[in-house]
């Protein structure tokens, strides 16, 4: 008859589950967040009090259940999100069903899937460490399931510890295999699935709060080296994407009629950007870019924009100038573009451009009547009040309140009202420039969005008006003008933060961008110059042997031998027990036999010592894998047995010779 896990088994395989699914948590839909939590401290709950599995007629109704919801949520079972989804939820209910040590390993080995399949959302280093300290605990709880305890008085330490030696073993393995399988041009599995879209970065459209989430959003966005000297900070914006149609709540893309002219009149910045994952197209690029990299092209104002989704990290190259005449001519189709206005919208916005107008001849007198405007009774802030259908009417004449997605726009509203062509533009402006690895920082955080107005003989001139109310938004960064902790602007804080990014930008180039043309290139100092798949093999053939070899030697080498397990520990130390008491067991004498000895010799011991032998007979030879409560328990009662020293042996022989 099989027996079941132990106690304290079972919640460590239950707790290795639950660590498993929270790798999940970002991407998981509420619902399931919620149910394989409850049902996994629900079936621990029910097992303290001497339930058993769940019944059949319990578990296929929650599978079929479990199924329906996955292809009601998100339309389909296949791709990454549904994927894991419906992973997490049946590795929930396999515990359900989970009582003997097979259906426990079958839980951990599948776990173990599901945990590894989160690298497939992000590849990040912390996130990476924080998967492996989860493996760690299903391999603590794979070793809990044999019957002898790595460490009898502390067994969960003992677990920890073997679980961790086991995952050091298989890092050479892993590296090995990581450097020379052969890789595929494209992922073995959703590849093509953009449940995700839009993870992070900019979007072709914004509307008042749109960029609420990325200005809070202190995450990496991307990288720059510069061949020279950087620019300064308030030259330091990244344009992404224009926008120019407006229907009075949403600014969103268009393509223009034809490619916009640019001449560069200032010295080129080259530059290399290594831009983190964002499933978009956008790729930032200092203002204004002149040339572009392969696999991206230029839209008709300038964007920069990749072949292919953004997917996984990119790094491509760039040359640009902050000084520059870009589109000197506009065509009555494009002026009439950057000039349109929705009717029946802000008409006390349109009567004061219109009062602007009247009172400047020129185009620039009119755009710096609303930057005195802006600076001279508006307030910066992340929090502004909510605006209503006429949204640039009541952000100038009530709230007065918001930050540079709220000013672009307004500002190009004023523009257009007053018959000057503008546009939005969204992108980054800032970084952090990191002293230690010699490259800028721009993070999520640094979003930002501006203007360009269309100025005769000059073309589109850039004019933030975000600068006008918050200065040190430009000068000093995002965080300054974030009310970022003042602990987090601290020396130390930063000096550690640019250390962490350094490391963070090592392993995206040396862990995630690894791709089979950097594969290719391995054996290089070996004389081949462009690795096959056959090369690949047969240099990873070479590294297992080698890793083999080394690990036979380690474990040939002279060293103690090694020890039983725990239970035949505790037999041998009872023996030794019996023996100082005069009783000596014999080689070929069995545990039935050696009792019928030491009973006669020792008969104020004699029911301790029933228990003892039958225990053990029980635990030996009664079940195929004992239990490791059961095994610690007759540890113990061996370790409370106590017998007198002064028996001779020689009355012990004789009888059991009467």
């Amino acid at each position: 008859m099989r027996e079941a896990i132990g106690r304290h088994a079972f919640e460590l395989v239950a707790l290795s589950i639950a660590a498993a699914i929270a790798a999940h948590a970002p991407h998981l839909p509420i619902w399931l967040c919620i149910a394989a939590p409850a049902a996994l401290i629900i079936r621990v709950v029910l097992r303290r009090r001497g339930m058993g599995p769940a019944p059949l007629l319990v578990r296929l109704p929650a599978a079929f259940l479990l199924l329906v919801l996955v292809v009601l949520h998100y339309g389909t079972l296949f791709g990454r999100e549904p994927g894991s989804a419906l992973g997490c939820g049946l590795l929930a209910l396999k515990l359900l069903e989970t009582e003997y040590p097979r259906d426990a390993r079958v839980a951990i080995g599948f776990g173990g899937f599901v945990l590894m399949s989160a690298l497939l959302f992000t590849q990040s280093l912390v996130f990476t460490v924080g998967v492996s300290l989860t493996l760690i605990l299903l391999l603590a709880a794979l070793v809990s399931l044999q019957p002898a305890p790595t460490d009898r008085r502390h067994p969960l330490r003992g677990e920890f510890r073997v679980g961790a030696i086991l995952l050091a073993c298989g890092l050479p393995l892993a590296a090995a295999g990581f450097v020379l399988v052969p890789r595929l041009s494209t992922p073995l599995w959703g590849g093509n699935d953009r449940s995700s879209e839009g993870r992070t970065g900019l979007s072709d459209s914004m509307q008042p709060g749109a960029l609420t989430d990325l200005l809070t959003d202190d995450s990496p966005a991307f990288r720059v080296r510069f061949d020279a000297a950087p620019p300064q900070p308030a030259q330091r914006y990244f344009r992404a994407v224009v926008l120019s149609d407006f229907d009075g709540a949403t600014w969103t893309r268009g393509e223009f009629v034809r490619t916009e002219d640019a001449e560069r009149d200032g010295a080129p910045v080259d530059y290399v950007v290594t831009l983190e994952p964002t499933d978009r197209r956008w790729l930032p690029t200092l203002d204004l870019p002149f040339v572009a990299p392969s696999g991206a092209r230029f839209s008709s104002a300038r964007e920069l924009i990749a072949d292919d989704i953004v997917s996984q990290p990119r790094e491509y190259r760039v040359r640009s100038s902050s000084r520059y005449t870009f589109a000197p001519k506009l065509s009555t189709q494009e002026r009439a573009r950057a000039l349109a206005l929705p009717e029946r919208f802000d008409p006390k916005t349109r009567a004061l451009a219109a009062d602007w107008r009247a009172a400047n001849a020129d185009d620039i007198g009119v755009a710096r009547a609303a930057l005195d405007l802006f600076h001279a009774s508006f307030k910066y802030t992340l929090h502004p009040p909510l605006l209503g259908r006429d949204s640039i009417d009541d952000f100038l004449f009530s709230t007065r309140q918001g930050f540079c997605e709220h000013y672009a726009s307004a500002f190009v509203v004023l523009m257009r009202s007053a018959g000057i062509p503008a546009r939005v533009v969204t992108g980054y402006q800032g970084g952090w420039w990191n002293d230690s690895g010699n490259y800028l920082l721009v993070r999520n955080s640094d979003a930002h969005a501006w203007a360009e107005i269309w100025i005769a003989g000059r073309g589109w001139v850039r004019v933030d008006p975000t600068a006008a109310v918050s200065p040190a938004r430009i000068e000093l960064g995002a965080a300054a003008a974030n009310d970022a902790a003042s602990w987090a602007q601290s020396d130390w804080v930063r000096a550690f933060r640019n250390r962490f990014d350094r490391v963070n930008g090592w392993w995206t180039q040396a862990v995630i961008r690894f791709d089979a043309l950097r594969q290719r290139g391995l054996l290089t100092p070996f004389g081949v110059d462009n690795a096959n798949q056959g090369d690949l093999l047969i240099a990873l053939s070479v590294v297992l042997a080698i890793v083999l070899l080394l690990a036979t030697i380690w474990a040939m080498r002279d060293s103690k031998p090694p020890r039983d397990d725990a239970l035949d520990a505790a037999w041998a130390a009872l023996g030794r027990r019996l023996e100082r008491a005069g009783v000596d067991p014999r080689p070929s004498e069995g545990p039935l036999d050696l009792l019928v000895r030491a009973r006669a010799a020792l008969p104020t011991s004699a029911a301790t010592l029933n228990g003892l032998v039958g225990d053990y007979v029980a635990l030996r030879y009664g079940v195929s894998e004992p239990v490791p409560e059961r095994v610690r328990y007759f540890t113990n009662a061996v370790g409370r047995f106590r017998v007198p020293r002064r028996v001779k042996k020689r009355k012990a022989d004789a009888v059991v010779q009467r």
